[in-house]
């Protein structure tokens, strides 16, 4: 025994047992299963007797009768809005964001408010299993800083608005401050600074040109709102004789990693732009379903296999942070809207949560899915509760039964 144990390399963390499931190219979902990490990365991955013949370590998670899975992907929030949570329900869209929202956040948004909301953000998400989010707010360096503070990953877009903003009064304070904030997070261990116009109907057509140009000078991220709307729609059709996405278009504003929140006014040509520019699509069914904005067209969207993840948007419109609620809405939505039961299912929606979300992000090679080289950032969900008895399905369980609270273990 002496021989073998010498033999054994010895890693940081290993988790043992439990049934895994890896979200890789093949779906492999591996039984009793073992996961070894070194440093921030997964080093090996496999069946738990494999494992432990080759792997020792001092710190152990046992996650026998439990799942584990890819840490969740928020696709789009905006987090210190957990502040605004119930501020304003049941309105449209114009009428939430121009009389309630707009206001409140002029009176009201500060550095320490932004501070104060993204610790209550942070906390909920980490309770829930998220271990990815990709924001997009005022103040955005001081989200960037909590974030690292409380070890999670964050791609986080610093807003410019075409109206005074709480931190920026104008575009030029705007532009150059999102500039500065780039140069100081770029090369972080779990922060990706983005530019973050706010939409197509609040940033005029040079200031999008300069955003996009931002972007790729530093090669960053671009986050934006993108066919959010009818309101939008008929705002940049009045303003531009086109709509959203064909207008993006012919302005250059596409970069090699966009993400488009919303995108739930795209016809088949737009979806076959997206696809053509590879932007990333973080659908938020929740939020769009509580202002009655509309329906993606998610299911015409995978069937042209966009990069398509889930995102909350803010909690005032949603009214939490859980991805779980995500999964479950966005497959029963679709499948009632369309009028078709297999439509989104189970495991498209987890993917949807996962390694779609990382190819949202533009960040499949480094999260989203369990694979050897992959950073470790891994969720242990509980799986004996009563509304999880009895078993038949992963991803139907995963997605129809399981809640935020049934996570037990989350590593970033």
């Amino acid at each position: 025994p002496q021989t073998v144990s010498a033999q054994r390399k010895t890693v940081d963390l290993i988790i043992l047992g439990g049934t895994i499931v890896t979200m890789d190219a093949d779906r492999s979902v591996i039984k009793n299963g073992s996961i070894a990490i070194k440093d921030d990365s997964i080093v090996a991955i496999g069946k738990s007797r494999a494992i432990s013949k080759k792997y020792k370590s001092k710190r152990k998670v046992y996650a026998r009768n439990k799942v584990v899975i890819p840490g969740l992907i928020n696709t789009h929030t905006h987090i210190p809005m957990t502040l605004f949570r119930g501020i304003a329900d049941d309105l449209d869209l114009q009428e939430w964001l121009t009389k309630y929202i707009f206001p409140a956040e002029a009176k009201n948004v500060n550095e320490n408010l932004v501070r104060v909301g993204t610790r209550l953000g942070l906390a909920e998400m980490i309770r829930g299993g998220t271990t990815t989010y990709c924001d997009m707010y005022y103040f955005e360096g001081a989200i960037a800083d909590e974030t690292a503070k409380a070890g999670l990953r964050g791609v986080l877009g610093q807003t410019i608005i075409d109206f005074p903003a709480p931190d920026f009064k104008n575009n030029s304070a705007a532009m150059s401050g999102t500039e500065a904030f780039l140069k100081k997070w770029k090369g972080h261990s779990l922060i990706i600074p983005a530019v973050a116009p706010h939409a197509p109907y609040t940033v005029s057509e040079n200031h999008l040109k300069a955003a996009s140009n931002l972007s790729k000078k530093h090669d960053v991220p671009l986050v934006m709102h993108i066919a959010e709307a009818q309101s939008e729609t008929d705002f940049v059709m009045t303003n531009k004789k086109m709509r959203s996405i064909a207008y993006l278009e012919k302005i250059g504003f596409f970069t090699n990693k966009t993400l488009g929140a919303h995108m739930i006014q795209a016809n088949a040509t737009e979806i076959d732009i997206l696809k053509k520019h590879d932007v990333g699509v973080a659908h938020n069914p929740q939020s769009n379903m509580k202002l009655a904005a509309g329906v993606a067209p998610i299911p015409q969207m995978l069937a042209k296999n966009l990069r398509l993840g889930l995102g909350t948007d803010g909690a005032a419109s949603n009214n939490d942070l859980n991805l779980w609620e995500e999964m479950d809405t966005a497959a029963k939505l679709h499948k009632v809207f369309w009028k078709d039961p297999k439509v989104v299912s189970a495991e498209e929606a987890f993917q949807m949560a996962t390694i779609g979300g990382a190819r949202a992000l533009h960040m499949e090679d480094k999260i989203g899915s369990l694979e050897t080289g992959k950073k470790a950032d891994i969720v242990v969900v509980g799986f004996n509760g009563l509304h999880q008895t009895p078993f038949y399905n992963l991803y139907s369980h995963l997605v129809y039964a399981t809640k935020a609270s049934d996570v037990e273990t989350v590593i970033v």
